[in-house]
């Protein structure tokens, strides 16, 4: 989804010449955005920041809330820290720069529609530790360390890594177990904690107090 019919264009030939993307409709508005994501429930919707009426942001916010199955890959010319904290803040599952190469959008979208998170290469995470400590409803006031109510301790062991930002399979070398049951802990702690996606896990280890935010 984006104002601008050139890139719309552009994504939508690159995609033509995969075997495993589909487009199934664009807009050029964020309320179009909506209306089609709600209508046509594709796995990742391609979000732009600059929308003329409704922004990306907002776009992605109520995409996020009323269609979950759906995924919102943010991509945008802009990487500055209050596109990316708007963007993780309204439920979005990615975040990608336009001067990507083509192949980095591409496993970004694929990324994305698997049920993984993706910051772009550049936003790191201490946006994410700088997120969760913005004032505001996602920012407790107390980061000390504790054990929440339904998960256990191998799964708040996961939970630490998948704050740290290792992947499964890290995940399962550090713990010595495999990465099928590594896969199986993260599923564990979506259901259990409520997350969309692999970042509001992130975002949830900062909140328990699980991992430091980098200084």
């Amino acid at each position: 989804m984006d104002d601008q019919p050139l890139v719309r264009s552009g994504l939508r030939v690159l995609m033509a010449d995969t075997t495993d993307l589909e487009v199934v409709g664009e807009a050029g508005t964020g309320t179009d955005a909506v209306r089609l994501a709600a209508e046509l429930r594709p796995d990742v919707v391609v979000m732009d920041i600059r929308m003329p009426g409704m922004d990306g942001i907002e776009a992605t916010g109520l995409i996020a809330k009323g269609t979950e199955a759906v995924k919102v890959l943010v991509l945008t010319t802009f990487d500055e820290d209050d596109h990316v904290y708007g963007a993780l803040r309204a439920g979005a599952s990615g975040f990608a720069v336009k001067d990507m190469a083509v192949e980095e959008i591409l496993a970004a979208i694929r990324v994305i529609a698997a049920g993984d998170a993706l910051i772009a290469p550049g936003v790191t995470r201490r946006l994410i530790a700088d997120f969760v400590r913005a004032p505001g409803p996602a920012a407790p006031e107390a980061r000390a360390p504790r054990l929440v109510a339904g998960i256990t301790e191998r799964e708040r062991e996961v939970l630490t890594l998948v704050g740290r930002g290792r992947s499964n399979g890290e995940i399962a070398e550090e713990l010595f177990i495999t990465a099928a049951t590594a896969k199986s802990h993260v599923s564990r702690l979506f259901t259990k904690l409520g997350a969309r996606d692999r970042v509001q896990l992130v975002i949830t280890a900062y909140e328990m107090g699980l991992v430091a935010p980098p200084r």
